[in-house]
């Protein structure tokens, strides 16, 4: 049976979508949990009153991405799961999208899967995966490199974000859970699935599976549109920050090949921060 798990800290009205969403899927072989980390805008309640068929676990309040995210998936263990997911409430899962996952997991039974991302204001594609240089600090994106005819099935990608990431038990069995000591909210996904790649572990983006999201809505994009002192200071060593120099470092120790580490972690840190003022 397939888990998906969905951190939460208030944004009930995305929670809501996101699970509606669900609830419109074509394949029903799954059951959701959500982690509720304390929200104050009525989240627990409306989860208890509107969706019964959800199971809702209580945070603390500072559990983080990388926390409530492993709170969830060792539920879903306990209960049996023999599949994984990781969501983010402020998604919508198309239809078919729990159907076109599964296919490809029964193909791939190792493999950790992500989804195609579109803007659900305009329903263009927006994030199909990277391929990423440790030589180089640089991405290359393939969702400009392939031809609409191309842009289906499965295409091995360096990581994967989090927001609809299928892993399978025996991942788990084989890795452990997410790195919730060293990376409490930003990088535990990419950080998961490289360590995963590291074992042996295909990942792969499955262009065929479609999830609607919000790019201006991250906490990142968030904090940079500030472009104040404060929010430098937030994008560099908050805990949400998405230029953590110290969530960075604890990446690149862990997965840079040694001979690359030095000039990968000046390049690393320079971007961050000379980067902030600049996008």
């Amino acid at each position: 049976m397939l888990y998906i798990v969905i951190p939460v800290f208030n944004r009930l009205a995305y929670t809501r979508a996101c699970l509606d969403a669900l609830r419109r899927q074509t394949n029903q072989q799954f059951r959701t949990v959500v982690v509720d980390d304390g929200s104050t805008d009525g989240t627990a309640e409306a989860l208890a009153r509107d969706y019964p068929e959800v199971t809702v676990l209580p945070g603390t309040g500072q559990l983080f991405w990388t926390a409530g995210v492993n709170l969830g998936l060792r539920y879903a263990l306990g209960e049996g799961a023999d599949r994984l997911m990781t969501m983010n409430n402020d998604v919508e899962a198309a239809p078919d999208f729990v159907a076109r996952m599964l296919h490809w997991a029964a193909r791939q039974p190792e493999a950790l899967l992500g989804a195609l991302e579109l803007d659900i204001k305009t329903q263009q594609p927006v994030y199909g995966g990277e391929q990423f240089s440790w030589l180089t600090h640089r991405s290359r994106e393939l969702l400009p490199l392939l031809a609409p005819p191309q842009q289906r099935g499965l295409h091995a990608v360096s990581y994967l974000p989090g927001r609809g990431l299928l892993i399978p038990a025996r991942v788990v069995a084989a890795i452990g859970l997410f790195d919730e000591k060293r990376l409490p909210h930003y990088l535990a996904d990419y950080d998961y699935t490289t360590v995963a790649r590291r074992h042996g572990f295909p990942v792969y983006l499955n262009y065929d599976a479609r999830l609607l999201t919000y790019p201006e809505e991250s906490g990142q994009e968030q904090t940079r549109k500030q472009r104040t002192l404060r929010g430098y200071a937030e994008h560099l060593f908050g805990i949400r920050g998405g230029g953590n120099l110290r969530n960075f470092t604890h990446f690149a120790l862990k997965n840079c090949p040694p001979l690359l580490l030095p000039t990968f972690l000046l390049n690393g840190y320079a971007r961050r921060l000379g980067g902030y003022f600049l996008h």
